[in-house]
């Protein structure tokens, strides 16, 4: 496996992988400073090559890097995570340790699905999505394209998230939320349009 990305969202991923017995053969990034990280050499972006996993936290960064690139993309799942038989989750994407993924799931490429975070039974989530860590999704509710999720943000049943909205860290957020926007709150509420 190969990680595009040399930072600290890659540290995470390579303790993913190292934790599933995987190889990891080196890393990518254009920073030339950097050589190494965690013992593993990092190469230059021309040379790319897969399978792939983009470890880099940005959720725009990741999806204008996947879509520059002809390569194979893997994904990785700590082993500490518990994801159900009956769920669906797309190249590129990453479950971190404690993630809870419950039946009939739907997520995305890219996604990164954050340290004990929790998606409940019908939830969609489309590509390039951060659900930070210690997020509860109840049960069917949909996040857009590129949307962030903050740490510890509670989205109760049904509600519906657009794409490439942010929600801050915290929120609970009860009713459904556009494309574009920063919310934030206990209720949730917009306060800033991204667009």
């Amino acid at each position: 496996m190969y990680l595009y990305g040399a930072s600290g969202h890659a540290k995470v991923i390579i303790d993913i992988l190292r934790a599933n017995n995987e190889t990891i053969e080196a890393l990518f990034d254009d920073n030339e400073a950097v050589h190494n990280l965690l013992g593993y050499p990092v190469l230059r972006s021309s040379e790319v090559r897969g399978p792939l996993i983009i470890s880099i936290g940005s959720n725009n960064i990741r999806q204008k890097i996947a879509e520059s690139l002809n390569v194979t993309f893997g994904r990785s799942f700590h082993p500490s995570s518990i994801i159900s038989d009956e769920t669906e989750i797309g190249e590129g994407t990453v479950v971190m340790q404690g993630a809870i993924i419950q039946s009939d799931v739907r997520i995305g490429r890219h996604c990164i699905i954050n340290t004990g975070a929790s998606v409940d039974h019908e939830c969609v989530i489309k590509d390039y999505v951060h659900i930070s860590p210690h997020c509860t999704l109840c049960g069917n509710v949909q996040i857009g394209e590129g949307t962030w999720v903050g740490a510890g943000s509670i989205i109760i049943p049904g509600v519906k998230v657009g794409k490439w909205s942010v929600i801050g860290a915290g929120s609970v957020v009860t009713k459904d939320i556009p494309d574009n926007v920063l919310a934030v709150g206990n209720r949730c509420k917009i306060i800033k349009n991204l667009s």
